[in-house]
């Protein structure tokens, strides 16, 4: 039997062990799916913090359910390292971390190679190793592969390499990691089948196999790109129709009756999360080795990167309506996740918007449910309840992340003047004159 077979058996039989490098946003769920799908998961992370956590079945993850993490913890199906050699012990191993853009907005693939660098040391005959970090076409090949084949193994023969994109939406109610569908691409035909193998055993969504590593890697820049150039065009309507006086949310949803050729997207006060405002500018560097120049990603950017600023100006302009200077004012920022119904706050354009309006001398607090602390610049703030006596005191109150669990109509009720960046009161009948929105 080769290795290509017996590693097919192995997974096929659940017989496989199954490493995760990195346990946050996309590493830990997919660990979990992992784990409950009956493979014996090891979770390896540099931060003991989060290994000490998981082997305790603490979450700290919103998409992992509590209780399936401690089941899975307790049932001795997944467990947590600091501790590199036991990749010797996998069969398989997802490389989940992230590439952040650096000061000079290149991606930074270090925390992926670093990775590579700590399994290859310790990578066996017949393990497949596959990429899930959002990175820029080309990685995997060109840097992930010779990391793994310094120690005299040759990939497609003596090992198996893939890359399959992360496709997590944190706090999608529909689409988890159980049932969205993966994209599959590996660096030879046996790379990419014993890749799809694993994830068909694990994931209920479709497995959609691709003929190259970078045909992957590109596909998910092109699914970000799509969101940004989409989300910056909603910004520039926006933007227009404020000067002209035409409520752009009513547009878009009155756009949004055509049944072909039309898909909504809604503008905000900038984009936030780890993927839409970076992954796009993967691209934009890596065009440059083909004398390329990605015009419409990097307008889009402006356009996008602009929101914040905007939103500061309109509650200077707001404020000043009501004779009131930004100066001093009492500014009640509500929500600073970087969207609706979760705690992430990963390039949150709301960070951006406080340190704009704390600059301006802004007597500002921020209420989030789903955030308890956050880090801005180099001061650690808490955030703090909504309650009556806090909306009443406020000179403005700006809706920043559209929380299901705010009270809406206390806010519409007591609040001064409300400034809402997000359409939160779209359902709102009544609404007073004091109301304002994007």
């Amino acid at each position: 039997m080769n290795l290509f077979e017996s590693l097919s058996q192995k997974i096929e039989s659940k017989q496989a062990t199954i490493g995760v490098v990195g346990l946050g946003y996309v590493g830990l769920p997919l660990a979990v799916e992992k784990a409950k799908a009956g493979y014996h998961v090891i979770g390896f992370d540099v931060q003991q913090t989060r290994t000490n956590m998981v082997n305790q079945g603490i979450n700290y993850i919103g998409d992992v359910v509590n209780e399936e993490l401690a089941d899975i913890v307790n049932s001795g199906k997944l467990k947590a390292t600091t501790d590199y050699s036991l990749i010797e012990s996998v069969d398989a191993v997802a490389i989940c971390v992230p590439t952040p853009l650096d000061i000079y907005q290149q991606p930074d693939t270090s925390y992926a190679e670093s990775s590579a660098e700590e399994i290859a040391k310790y990578l066996q005959r017949g393990t497949l190793v596959v990429l899930e970090s959002t990175t820029y076409p080309g990685t995997t090949q060109e840097i992930i592969k010779p990391i793994l084949e310094n120690h005299n193994l040759k990939c497609g023969e003596d090992f198996f390499l893939a890359y399959s994109p992360e496709r997590v939406d944190p706090g999608n109610k529909q689409f988890k990691t159980k049932n969205t569908p993966k994209v599959v691409g590996g660096v030879t035909e046996s790379c990419t089948a014993i890749a799809a193998t694993l994830y068909s055993n694990v994931l209920e969504g479709k497995v959609h196999k691709v003929s190259s590593p970078a045909v992957a890697e590109m596909e998910k820049i092109h699914e970000n790109t799509f969101r940004h150039i989409n989300i910056a065009l909603a910004n520039e309507m926006a933007l227009l129709c404020d000067r002209m006086g035409i409520d752009v949310w009513e547009v878009i949803d009155a756009a949004a009756t055509k049944p072909y050729g039309f898909m909504p997207f809604y503008p905000g006060p900038g984009l936030g999360g780890h993927c839409i405002p970076i992954d796009p500018f993967y691209l934009t560097w890596k065009a440059r080795e083909y004398n390329y120049h990605t015009r419409l990603i990097e307008l889009s950017g402006e356009i996008n990167n602009g929101m914040p600023e905007f939103v500061v100006n309109r509650c200077m302009q707001i404020l000043n309506e009501y004779k009131k200077s930004v100066n001093g004012a009492k500014i009640l920022v509500l929500g600073v996740a970087y969207k609706n119904d979760i705690d992430d706050v990963r390039e949150s354009p709301i960070l951006d918007i406080l340190d704009q309006i704390d600059q301006a001398g802004a007597d500002w607090t921020v209420v989030d449910p789903f955030v308890n602390e956050f880090v801005l610049g180099d001061k650690r703030v808490q955030t703090m309840e909504l309650n009556e006596e806090r909306v009443k005191d406020a000179d403005l109150v700006l809706i920043g992340t559209n929380h299901s669990t705010f009270d809406y109509n206390l806010i519409m009720n007591e609040a001064k003047v409300i400034f809402d960046t997000r359409n939160a009161f779209k359902n709102t009948e009544d609404i007073q004159g004091n109301y304002y929105k994007l």
